[in-house]
């Protein structure tokens, strides 16, 4: 073995030279053929990314290394550091994909390799593994750590002579597939054939690492019998890779482990590292395995076609769920088509297709039901697209409320709403006054009078959902006796009650009548009276307020001295208080300087403390009244009043 040494010694002192750059190997496999004489032809086939891969490591990769083991003592026994490549095997993998249905085909380049060895193996009770170890992986690698650092291993195993003599490995039937469209649904055939007719089974498992940075092309190391897949792995980009879970999709990415079809939706843009292994079965007995190491590119293509059915319901993938009809018009957002092709997807119906672009079916029962549209069928770009249909009429919501709709007074709201198929399962109401409720029969007060708009939103078990929205009127009740008054003894006033259609008097002292809003009240002497009205407006609402009457001895005017409009409220006009008075010809006011700042013939009114539109200076300011009094004359009144802020 001292010339082996030597040998690979010099190999991996020239190797050393270009290891940073070995950043291109994209998958690959070992198989084998049984020749007769205890001969076995092994078949090493590399993937190789020739477009973003380094030149110079894609160069050296020839001449193989390999090296045969016997399983479970280790021991060497077979090595070959010069396997030329097999070039009638070998070349550029076809791309596979139909360039004229997208419209950005992304730029690829996949080289395979083929070697091939014979090595003379003779029987015996533990078989032998045959190893192939470079490095380094393709550095755009989305799923496992490093991987423009991370070697591989490709090796394959014969059983014991005692398990299956003069066996015969599976062979993988294709190649595997370089580009994969985002969000397009995946089905790549990766089963494989086996010679010998032994029965197969696949699953995803883990990939294995072998050569380095440090050593880029080393001759194979002997592996770990007491693991499998006797080699480390790599680390995957955890949670969101595993080697079951290589890339993600909705459907989810899985393998046949019957038929070795992968099937699933990619959702991720990416390059993904998968390794398929094919199980070899014989009268029930695990004898053998292969496994195959390559990536998916997943891309975002651009398709020339595309078919699109909206989906209008929150229900997945579910274009309407119809309650109200049995009729559907269906929208048509494709692009790219010239031929339309529908079926609605009723069992036993073959006449529910169309060809409209955007037809309108009746289904014949409810039910849920796969509609599937096809546009440019049979043409060289077509697509499809299929959406579920859910047909459940009738559903109808619907409610009444009932009591008296007035402020501070319970509404009872009662649900009508009316489902074919049962039950109902929610309700949601909105009472128009930012208030809500859930309850299928609520009760609700206003706090004030007014318009609002109360919306029930139903849904059955069936997800059939329907609105109704009416309008409520809440009256806008203020019961109201009249304003306070100071009068004179021996006159009368007129009480103008507000706010309803029957009014009720009490005491009823000193009044004309009690059972309307304008009695008339006389005073022949001093004093205070306090009444209370009792009101009934025209919907039933019913309240009570209060007046409040003093009578004095004569005609007075009361002024305060002092106000401070700055307001808060209190005190912040100035004027008169007249009792006795038959009518006001002028309240003037005037700063110090005589400059009038305020005029004004209504006696209601008063100085807000502003003049020209401005606050006036605090200080004092004087005031004229004149007036004529009951008996028709004329009088004069004057003062002050201080303005504070």
């Amino acid at each position: 073995m001292k010339g082996w040494g030597c040998k690979i010694a010099l190999f991996l002192l020239l190797l050393c030279t270009f290891r940073a750059q070995a950043t291109h190997i994209v998958g690959g496999e070992m198989t084998y053929t049984y020749l007769g004489s205890n001969n076995y032809d092994i078949t090493l086939v590399i993937y190789e990314d020739c477009k973003n891969g380094q030149p110079q490591a894609i160069q050296q990769d020839t001449p193989a290394y390999m090296s045969v083991y016997q399983l479970h003592t280790m021991i060497l026994v077979g090595q070959d550091l010069n396997i030329p490549l097999d070039a009638s095997m070998s070349g550029m993998v076809p791309v596979n994909f139909n360039n004229a249905c997208v419209s950005n085909v992304p730029s690829v380049c996949l080289l395979r390799k083929t070697f091939h060895r014979v090595f003379n193996l003779p029987p015996n009770p533990y078989g032998y593994i045959i190893s192939y170890q470079r490095c380094c992986r393709n550095a755009e690698i989305s799923n496992i750590q490093d991987p423009g650092s991370n070697g591989s291993t490709y090796y394959c195993t014969i059983p014991p002579s005692s398990t299956a003599a003069n066996n015969n490995s599976a062979v993988f039937n294709n190649f595997p597939p370089q580009i994969i469209c985002l969000n397009n649904p995946l089905s790549y055939d990766n089963s494989a054939t086996d010679p010998d007719g032994d029965s197969l089974s696949y699953g995803f498992i883990n990939a294995c690492v072998g050569a380095s940075p440090d050593s880029v092309k080393p001759v194979p190391f002997p592996p770990d019998f007491n693991v499998w897949p006797y080699y480390d792995t790599v680390q995957y980009i955890v949670p969101a890779f595993s080697a079951i879970h290589p890339f993600p999709g909705s459907p989810i990415i899985q393998i046949n482990p019957v038929t070795g079809l992968i099937t699933g939706t990619p959702n991720r843009i990416g390059r993904f590292l998968v390794t398929v292994c094919c199980y070899e079965w014989r009268h029930g007995v695990l004898i053998n395995r292969i496994f195959r190491e390559f990536q998916f590119v997943v891309t975002d293509c651009s398709k020339v076609v595309v078919a699109s059915i909206p989906q209008l319901s929150t229900d997945v993938n579910t274009y309407v769920v119809e309650c109200k009809t049995y009729t559907v018009s269906f929208v048509n957002e494709s692009t790219g088509g010239f031929a339309y092709h529908w079926d609605f997807g009723v069992p036993g119906h073959p006449e529910d297709t169309s060809t409209d672009f955007q037809p309108t079916f009746t289904y014949p029962d409810t039910g849920t039901f796969v509609v599937k549209l096809v546009v440019n069928p049979r043409s060289t770009c077509p697509d499809s697209i299929s959406r579920f249909v859910k047909i459940y009429p009738y559903f109808q919501t619907s409610y009444t409320d009932s009591g008296i709709q007035c402020p501070g007074s319970p509404v009872y709201f009662t649900d009508h709403s009316s489902a074919t198929i049962k039950p109902i399962t929610s309700w949601t109401w909105n009472f128009g006054d930012g208030s809500t409720s859930s309850t299928q029969s609520p009760e609700h007060t206003y706090t004030f009078g007014g318009t609002y708009n109360v919306m029930l939103i139903s849904q059955n078990i069936k997800n059939c959902i329907d609105t109704a929205v009416h309008q409520l009127i809440v009256e806008n009740f203020k019961p109201f006796a009249g304003n306070d008054t100071v009068i004179v003894k021996g006159e009368s006033i007129e009480f103008n009650a507000q706010g309803g259609t029957q009014y009720t008097w009490s005491p009823t002292n000193n009044l004309s009548e009690a059972n309307v809003n304008n009695p008339i009240g006389f005073y022949p002497d001093t004093g205070s009276y306090t009444y209370y009205v009792h009101v009934v407006s025209a919907y039933g609402c019913q309240g009570y307020d209060t007046i409040k009457v003093l009578v004095v001895n004569q005609a007075s005017f009361y002024l305060p001295t002092a106000f401070s409009p700055n307001g808060d409220g209190l005190n912040d006009i100035f004027k008169p208080l007249a009792v006795g008075y038959r009518s006001l010809d002028y309240f003037r006011i005037y700063d110090r300087w005589g400059e009038q700042v305020y005029f004004s013939r209504n006696i209601w009114e008063g100085w807000d403390g502003t003049y020209n539109h401005k606050q006036a200076e605090m200080g004092t300011y004087y005031w004229q009244i004149s007036f004529v009094d009951r008996f028709g004359k004329q009088s004069y009144l004057k003062g002050d009043v201080t303005l504070v802020r």
